[in-house]
């Protein structure tokens, strides 16, 4: 299928001449005059790459980036100025402002050609996104160091091992990476005034660890502690900043990988307003089956103590061991020493009360 262009260009013999050498090229062609108009196209038609020139009259090409990059219908379109400013701070201004590439006029056709290849070549390589895995997490900076913009990424990627109620960080240290669990349980917990410890979430193969708190560019907000043997890969903060921020192909892979737990702790704060405590401790039970249960085992078995179930729970350790014996007398559940196993998940998942 063929790509589509939006060329914004106010000259109107250069308009002519580049959209007919992509045009020979098997690119479908839209075009703008100005500034105004190719903003209002590029949402209306969502091209596949945008080439646009700087100095136009209603608004000038750093503008038309602006607006766009601002739109999430739009941000991730590939964009690349066309322009006869070859001075580096005019490279630099648009670069900063999240352009992809420079094409100087007068240029060659193949110059053109090969630029527009190249970048559309790289968009399609990070929508087609990366597996929650090591292996596509490495893929994943793998082809981003690929980019120009991240050549100089350090090399401190390393996997460590934690053991069983290791700390990986505490609450109000130096947000100084990102951790991506490979394998293994990790769960997060805050302590209160009075020294109460609760869980304020569950991460498993997959899952990124301590992001947010360097986008805010503050301290962890909260602990981090391995549930069993658990395999880390730490991300420096410049090699995940540099990924996230420098990039708007990158951006957007990115942030799809880092989103998908956002609703689940959106569910987790209404159960823990509004749910009984019986129904709050069966749906924490099927939450470490989610996150746990890579084999997807029938009866899925868990090894968790009373006092890190009553945290993730929200309730008591008492209230949490007295609606254990429950659900095991309804044959939900059967408990062995600190270890449950799930029987009828759904009946559990579907408790109203």
């Amino acid at each position: 299928m063929s790509k589509t262009i939006l060329l914004i260009e106010d000259n109107f013999e250069m308009r002519e001449n580049t959209a007919e050498i992509m045009e020979l090229a098997n690119y479908t062609v839209i075009t703008a005059e100005n500034g105004k108009e190719g903003v209002s196209m590029a949402k209306e038609n969502l091209p596949d790459l945008i080439i646009c020139d700087i100095m136009m009259p209603e608004m000038d090409g750093y503008g038309v980036l602006y607006i766009l990059s601002k739109d999430p219908n739009t941000c991730a379109i590939p964009f690349v100025f066309l322009t006869a400013k070859a001075e580096k701070s005019e490279r630099r201004k648009g670069m900063n402002l999240g352009a992809d590439d420079y094409v100087t006029k007068p240029f060659e056709e193949m110059e053109l050609l090969t630029v527009i290849e190249s970048r559309l070549e790289k968009s399609e390589l990070f929508k087609l996104g990366y597996e929650q895995n090591l292996q596509g997490v490495t893929s994943f900076i793998g082809k981003a160091k690929g980019l120009d913009q991240f050549n100089q990424l350090s090399e401190n990627r390393k996997v460590r091992v934690y053991h069983k109620k290791e700390i990986i960080f505490y609450e109000g240290d130096y947000a100084g990476a990102t951790y991506f669990v490979s394998s293994g349980k990790v769960r997060t917990y805050k302590i209160n005034d009075d020294g109460k410890e609760y869980s304020v979430d569950l991460y498993g193969p997959g899952d990124f660890i301590g992001y947010l708190s360097i986008l805010e560019g503050s301290e962890y907000k909260d602990s981090a502690e391995a549930m069993d043997d658990t395999e880390i890969l730490k991300i420096p903060k410049e090699d995940f900043t540099d990924l996230l921020f420098k990039n708007r192909d990158v951006s957007s892979s990115f942030i799809k990988m880092l989103a998908h737990n956002v609703l689940e702790k959106e569910e987790k704060l209404l159960s823990l307003a509004y749910d009984s405590v019986r129904k709050r401790v069966a749906d924490s039970l099927i939450q470490l089956q989610e996150k746990y249960n890579e084999s997807d085992t029938e009866n899925f078995e868990i090894a968790i103590s009373r006092n890190e179930l009553a945290s993730m729970a929200g309730t008591a350790t008492e209230t949490v061991i007295r609606t254990l014996t429950d659900f095991k007398e309804e044959k939900l559940i059967e408990v062995k020493g600190s270890k449950i196993t799930i029987i009828k998940p759904n009946e559990l998942a579907h408790l109203r009360f």
